[in-house]
């Protein structure tokens, strides 16, 4: 079985191969420049003057001042034609140079004429000293161009005699060319040694972020691991440090949240589970024992005792009905039967329903169910929401209070606001108020609902893309619900308007 690299380990190899990269492409790159740049001139420079030390120029001004010359232009002639047998047997261009009008005198390759102006670029380059030219001449060195393109000279200042203008003679080549193996042998002598160092440098620096790096990684997601660990057997408390880089805070946040929602739901199974148990326990224990009373005779009044005994067993029928509507609408298997309908008519026949419940507690009960245009959905499943939420303010509302039932339109939809007076809910207890067998009466009695209808109204609201909230002061404040649908209508004005 191979063995997986660890996340240190990738890491580290990851630095490796971007430092491998990175030297790959700064050596080749090198290279190339070096392959297509021109060679450097001081090599022609000194192949140059080693020439001109080989001009035998004792023997040409011998030549010409041997017996029978006898004009300057005549000596003027044999010094130019030995230049040019020169420049064929040695393979240069050979000029000669006014240096006071930097005009040409003699061109052994004939493609400056006599007089014509040439434009000498001078190089401050001196030879190497095993290297000097002997003698007093000065030596010269640069460059120049013509029509047959560019061109480096090596020179020789040549002293004026008797009132003759001062020239140089110059021996000329074109630029050399390059070639890869020259640029190799160049790199090789100049750029391995440092490009072998900079990669050991690259190796440690590589070493010290890989370490560094995982640390700073590695460190939250070990923390995450084992505070996923600690979840899964039961330790629901558990958070992990919101630091590092912003993906890493991301994460962590991510987990945090995830803990306390986990937390959360843990917490309501459990509270469900006490409260069904509870919420059961409490009408079977009615029925066996007034069951019981009637089979031994004990019962005074055997009719208000089966009457009991109904009542509870409905009551246990209502709340196997709400549980498997829960279940059914948690799981998106309950139908809806939708069409498109007028909240505003639902609201107001609710509040007629309930208008005798709230007369007979002494609430006064409001309904201001102002035309607002037609929503999509399942009339008597929102119907069933607002019951409750109606019934449930007036009940938590003592005598005297007053609960009002308004719709309208709000944030493209419309909204149904149920507000009361009355009891009012605990800030802590808010969050909670949608779960399952929540109440916020803690008194158990005959009297008791079933803890199942807020929840059962959430799943409802939710299955029509709607949204209900809660707000309280706090207990002896009221509360109010507000159940927002969304409304076709209302969406394509808007769009039409935009």
């Amino acid at each position: 079985m191979i063995k997986k690299l660890s996340l240190r380990a990738r890491l580290f190899a990851s630095y490796l191969l971007l430092l491998s990269v990175a030297l790959g492409v700064i050596t080749a790159a090198l290279l190339l420049i070096l392959n297509t740049r021109p060679a450097p001139p001081q090599q022609t420079y000194q192949r140059l003057a080693t020439i001109a030390q080989s001009v035998p120029f004792r023997e040409i001004l011998a030549e010409a001042t041997a017996d029978g010359v006898t004009t300057p232009a005549e000596r003027q002639q044999i010094v130019l034609s030995e230049f040019d047998q020169v420049a064929d047997e040695l393979g240069v261009r050979i000029l000669l140079t006014d240096a006071g009008r930097s005009t040409v005198l003699f061109d052994s390759s004939d493609t400056l004429q006599p007089g014509q102006a040439i434009d000498l670029r001078g190089d401050a380059y001196a030879m190497p000293a095993n290297r000097r030219y002997p003698g007093r001449m000065e030596l010269l060195f640069g460059s120049f161009s013509d029509s047959t393109g560019d061109w480096l000279f090596a020179g020789l200042a040549l002293q004026p005699v008797r009132g003759a203008p001062a020239t140089a003679l110059l021996f000329a080549d074109p630029p050399e060319s390059q070639s890869l193996q020259q640029a190799l042998a160049e790199f090789s002598s100049a750029l391995v040694l440092p490009l072998c160092q900079s990669a050991i440098v690259g190796l440690i620096v590589a070493s010290v972020l890989a370490v560094v790096g995982t640390r700073s990684i590695a460190r939250p997601l070990q923390q995450l691991a084992k505070a996923s660990t600690d979840i899964a057997e039961g330790d629901y408390d558990q958070r992990v440090p919101v630091s590092g880089p912003p993906e890493m805070e991301s994460v962590a946040n991510a987990f945090n949240y995830m803990a306390e929602q986990v937390q959360s739901t843990q917490r309501a199974q459990q509270d469900f589970l006490a409260n069904v148990s509870h919420d059961l326990k409490t009408p079977l224990t009615s029925i066996q024992g007034y069951s019981q009373a009637i089979m031994d005779g004990a019962a005074q009044n055997p009719v208000q005792a089966a009457a009991i005994i109904y009542e509870e067993a409905a009551r246990l029928n209502r709340m196997v009905l709400e549980l498997t509507d829960l279940a059914r609408l948690q799981a998106g298997r309950l139908s809806m039967q939708t069409s498109p309908i007028d909240i505003g008519r639902i609201t107001a026949s609710v509040g007629q329903r309930l208008s005798i419940m709230a007369q007979e507690k002494g609430v006064a009960l409001d309904v201001d169910a102002a035309p607002v245009p037609e929503i999509a959905g399942d009339g008597d499943r929102l119907a069933q929401v607002i019951m409750n939420l109606v019934s449930n303010a007036i009940k938590y509302t003592p005598g005297g209070g007053r609960v009002r039932a308004a719709t309208r339109v709000n944030d493209g939809g419309v909204e149904v606001v149920v507000q009361d007076n009355g009891i009012g809910i605990p800030p802590d207890e808010l969050p909670r108020i949608f779960e399952r067998f929540y109440q916020i009466d803690k008194v158990r009695g005959p009297e008791r609902g079933t803890g199942l209808g807020l929840a059962i109204v959430r799943e409802i609201v939710q299955a029509h893309g709607g949204r209900i909230n809660v707000a309280s002061a706090g207990t002896g404040k009221g509360a109010t619900f507000t159940v927002w649908l969304p409304s076709p209508q209302i969406s394509t004005l808007v769009r039409r308007r935009t």
